[in-house]
């Protein structure tokens, strides 16, 4: 018959100062619930917006306007923070979410998504200050905030190719 090892358990007082590390630990590594995450997103946007588009976007785009959306995760780690995005109307969406880095920290992203003029898909433009904002805006108002779009050069990121049809029994043709 062959032996199983069990791992040697030493229980420690709960009282203890390991056990309050243990505690600490469990708090810092807790995701939080999506519910909180979409919370902290739009407040996180909210505040960035407040903070550093204040004559321009703060003045415009209420608080409450702001909708979160958690972490997106791939084999249990995160891929992408918590997000939030605000209609601006016309098309055109902000999106908010944190760049973190081990090197430079938490950076907030704040991206205007913007519909093209060939109705077919959007631009997306990183805002670095309130000034690059207003001139884009600028940019876009003749054409009632769409991107241009030029068919030569694609620069509509939602644009994709269509599949070459193969001739086979799945043939869109062949379907009566």
């Amino acid at each position: 018959m062959a032996d199983t090892l069990h791992p040697i358990v030493r229980p420690y007082d709960p009282h203890s100062p390991l056990a309050h590390l243990m505690e600490l630990a469990a708090e810092a590594v807790d995701e939080g619930s999506e519910e909180e995450e979409r919370d902290a997103a739009e407040t996180s946007a909210a505040h960035w917006v407040y903070r550093a588009y204040t004559y321009s976007l703060a003045l415009a785009v209420d608080p409450e306007t702001w909708q979160g959306y958690p972490a997106v995760r791939e084999h249990g780690t995160r891929r992408f923070e918590a997000s939030a995005v605000a209609f601006l109307g016309g098309g055109l969406w902000l999106h908010h979410t944190l760049h973190i880095t081990e090197a430079d920290g938490a950076s907030d992203v704040l991206t205007l998504i913007v519909p093209c003029t060939c109705e077919r898909g959007y631009t997306d433009i990183v805002l670095d200050t309130e000034e690059v904002l207003l001139e884009l805006l600028a940019e876009l108002r003749p054409t009632h905030g769409l991107s241009l779009h030029d068919d030569r050069t694609p620069d509509c990121h939602s644009v994709q190719p269509v599949p070459a049809l193969t001739g086979g029994p799945r043939d869109a043709r062949s379907i009566g």
